[in-house]
């Protein structure tokens, strides 16, 4: 029994859900507008400002797409009422960010600076040097340029140096001992 599936997508006020005939839903609120196709196997229904999602059987792959197809819509309807924020932190000696246009430039401790061009729907900030702000109401593509942005410099496990996320625990070790000659 998928639990995911079975629970209810309450609509805010703002929100409106349209699903066709082929299963595509498409969802639009103050923020924008997001679309997905959702497997045919799962029937999606409107009653009364909650969105429901149905299956034929309890065959697995049915089950496994009841749940997706509820995370993904559910996860569209938060996008486009409230957005989504991924919160990095530059942690380093001379490691710092800044934002120029759609541009970010970062000083990561290479011998030129990285520069990243903010895709389509995807906003970066940065409230002061080391802190970066990913926003964007699909909440894939704002994972995913995130992830990107920390791939310049993964924290490292001796010093904490690096870009991390703000609830990332870092795991540190020690380092060498002097054991004499």
């Amino acid at each position: 029994m998928s639990r995911i599936g079975l629970k209810p997508i309450t609509i805010p006020a703002g929100v409106e859900i349209n699903i066709d005939d082929n299963n595509m839903v498409t969802v639009k609120g103050p923020k924008g507008e997001l679309s997905q196709q959702i497997s045919p196997l799962i029937k999606a229904e409107i009653n009364d400002n909650e969105l429901t999602f149905a299956r034929e059987d309890d065959e697995r792959t049915k089950r496994a797409q009841h749940g997706l197809a509820r995370a993904l819509v559910a996860n569209m309807v938060q996008g486009v009422s409230q957005g989504f924020e991924k919160k990095l932190l530059l942690q380093g000696v001379g490691y710092r960010a800044e934002k120029k246009g759609k541009t970010l430039v970062m000083n990561l401790g290479y011998s030129h600076p990285v520069e990243m061009e903010d895709p389509e729907g995807i906003e970066t900030e940065t409230p002061d040097q080391t802190t970066i702000l990913v926003k964007g109401i699909d909440k894939a593509l704002v994972g995913n340029y995130a992830a990107n942005i920390r791939a310049w410099r993964k924290p490292e496990p001796y010093k904490g140096k690096g870009i991390r996320y703000e609830d990332e625990q870092i795991r540190r070790k020690e380092g060498k001992t002097g054991a004499g000659a």
